[in-house]
């Protein structure tokens, strides 16, 4: 029987388990962060990530995760962009920058090359030893 408990991944305490990893505080919280970022930004669109930052004293990275969850739109403010995981370029969607994304991808490719070669050669290699094993039968009979 296990119990349906978990530890806040923000302060620690024990809370019921929800789909947010958080005690029932922390979310409250996170909600008014949240209400807090959307109100300066309705106000203030040209700001930038760290302005709203100093301003609502909601750290970048919650913002980021606001961002990336969806429930704040940067399309209409044109100065906030946010750092791509991979290299630190300020982007303005996703998780990766493009020259990120695209070198991902090429590595990807590659590496799925590098299996299909490796199994043609092995294939060739049981296929070459069949030969031989067969020319060794060939001179014994």
């Amino acid at each position: 029987m296990s119990l349906n408990v978990a530890n806040c991944d923000r302060c620690g305490k024990i809370y019921m388990k929800n789909n947010y990893g958080l005690c029932p505080n922390c979310l409250r919280e996170m909600e008014k962060q949240y209400e807090t970022c959307l109100k300066y930004l309705r106000e203030n669109r040209a700001c930038s990530i760290q302005e709203l930052s100093d301003a609502t004293e909601v750290p970048v990275k919650q913002i980021v995760k606001f961002i990336r969850e969806g429930r704040i739109s940067i399309k209409s403010n044109p100065n906030m962009t946010y750092e791509c995981d991979v290299c630190g370029a300020q982007i303005r969607e996703h998780n990766m920058c493009d020259a990120c994304r695209a070198r991902l991808t090429k590595e990807a490719r590659n590496m799925a090359e590098d299996e299909q070669r490796k199994k043609q050669m092995t294939e060739q290699e049981k296929h070459a030893s069949f030969l031989i094993k067969d020319r060794l039968q060939d001179r014994t009979k």
